[in-house]
C-alpha cells in the first residue's frame, strides 16, 4: 500500500498517540479507585490496542488489518437533569504520587477528544480509501469511549452540562426554515 506523504506523517502522530494513550490507561488501570471507571477503562483497552495495532500494520505499507470495530453507544442519559450528584468544584493538585479517579477520567476524556479531532481531521486528508475509513471508524471509536467517561464523570459531578434555556433553544431554532425538497428539481 503506497502512502501519500501527508498519510505518513498523519499515521506517524496518531501511531504515537496511541503509545501514550495505551500507556496511560496502563497507568489509569493500576490507580482507578472506582470499579465502574476500572471497567470502563478495561473494555476500551483492547479496541485501543488494535487501533495501534493496525496503525503500525498501515505504516509498515501492509493494510491487512484495517477493520477497526465501531462501539455502539452504551447506556445513554435522558436529559442532564439525569445526574444525581451536585457539580464538584476542582483546583490542580501540584504534589502528588498517584492520581485520582476524577484525574484519571479527565486525562483520558481529553485524550479521546484530542485523538477524535486528529482522526477527524486526518481522515479529511487522507486520499487512499482504505486510510479514510480507517481513520473515520477510529474518529468514532474515540467518540464512542469519551462519551462513555464523560457519562461517569457527569454521573459524578466532575462535568458540568447544563441544558439550553427553553426560550434561548426556541430563538435559534426559529430562525431557520426548511428547504422543501420538491423544489430541487428545478435546479
Amino acid at each position: 500500500m503506497n502512502l501519500s506523504s501527508r498519510e505518513l506523517h498523519d499515521l506517524n502522530d496518531l501511531t504515537l498517540s496511541c503509545v501514550n494513550t495505551i500507556t496511560c490507561m496502563s497507568i489509569f488501570l493500576k490507580q482507578v479507585g472506582d470499579p465502574e471507571l476500572k471497567q470502563l477503562i478495561h473494555s476500551h483497552m483492547p479496541a485501543h490496542i488494535k487501533d495501534y495495532n493496525t496503525k503500525v500494520d498501515l505504516l509498515k505499507a501492509k493494510g491487512e488489518k484495517t477493520i477497526l470495530e465501531v462501539p455502539e453507544i452504551s447506556h445513554i442519559l435522558q436529559s442532564s437533569s439525569d445526574t444525581t450528584a451536585p457539580i464538584q468544584p476542582v483546583t490542580p493538585r501540584t504534589t502528588l504520587n498517584q492520581f485520582n479517579d476524577r484525574e484519571i477520567a479527565t486525562s483520558y476524556l481529553l485524550t479521546l477528544k484530542r485523538a477524535g479531532r486528529e482522526y477527524a481531521w486526518s481522515a479529511m486528508e487522507a486520499t487512499n480509501p482504505t486510510i479514510r475509513i480507517f481513520l473515520e471508524d477510529a474518529f468514532r471509536m474515540c467518540s464512542r469511549h469519551a462519551y462513555d467517561i464523560w457519562q461517569w464523570m457527569y454521573k459524578k459531578g466532575y462535568y458540568a452540562t447544563k441544558e439550553a434555556p427553553e426560550n434561548i433553544e426556541l430563538t435559534i431554532s426559529s430562525s431557520y426554515n426548511e428547504v422543501k425538497e420538491e423544489n430541487l428539481s428545478l435546479l
